[in-house]
C-alpha cells in the first residue's frame, strides 16, 4: 500500500506503507512527517481530507488532529467517487501499467509508483480539486447513488 497527498499547490511524496496501518503509525509515518508540514505549506485556510478508514478515525488520531491545530473535512463513509485522491490512484495505476513488462519487483515497482506520481499534471490535480463541488451536487442530486464520476 502506498499513501500520498494532493492539493492545488503542492503533493506530498508517496509513502510505502509497510504492513497494517494502525492509527499510531498513522500518526507518526504520515501524518507528523508529510501531512502537517504540507499543510502548514499551504496556509492557514488548509483542511485536511482524509477518508474513515480505521486508522485515520483513531483516538491516538483523532487526539493529535486539535494538538496540530489540523482542520479535517467531515466527510460521509462509502464515497469514494467524491474523493478526488481515489481519481489519482486510477491515473497512477493507467500510468504505471503503460511499463512493459511488468515490474520485476517491489522496488522497481514503488520506484515507477514515486516516477508517474511526480510526472501527473499539476492541470490534472486541480481539475480534480476543482470538480468537487459538482461531484457533490451530483451525488445529492442521485441520492448518495451512482454519478457520472
Amino acid at each position: 500500500m502506498v499513501w500520498g497527498g494532493i492539493s492545488t499547490r503542492l503533493m506530498t511524496p508517496l509513502y510505502h506503507v509497510v504492513g497494517y496501518l494502525t492509527g499510531v503509525r498513522y500518526q507518526n509515518e504520515i501524518l507528523q512527517p508529510l501531512v502537517v508540514p504540507a499543510l502548514q505549506a499551504i496556509g492557514p485556510r488548509a483542511i485536511l481530507q482524509d477518508d474513515n478508514a480505521p486508522p485515520h478515525r483513531s483516538a491516538a488520531v483523532n487526539t493529535f488532529i486539535p494538538q496540530a491545530m489540523v482542520i479535517r473535512m467531515l466527510w460521509p463513509a462509502n464515497s469514494p467517487d467524491l474523493n478526488p485522491i481515489e481519481h489519482m490512484w486510477d491515473e497512477l495505476c493507467r500510468r504505471v501499467q503503460q511499463h512493459h513488462p511488468p515490474p520485476a519487483n517491489l522496488g522497481q515497482l514503488l520506484q515507477w509508483l514515486q516516477q508517474e506520481w511526480n510526472g501527473i499534471p499539476r492541470a490534472f490535480i486541480c481539475n480534480l480539486i476543482h470538480s468537487m463541488r459538482q461531484r457533490c451536487v451530483e451525488c445529492l442530486a442521485h441520492n448518495g447513488g451512482h454519478t457520472r464520476y
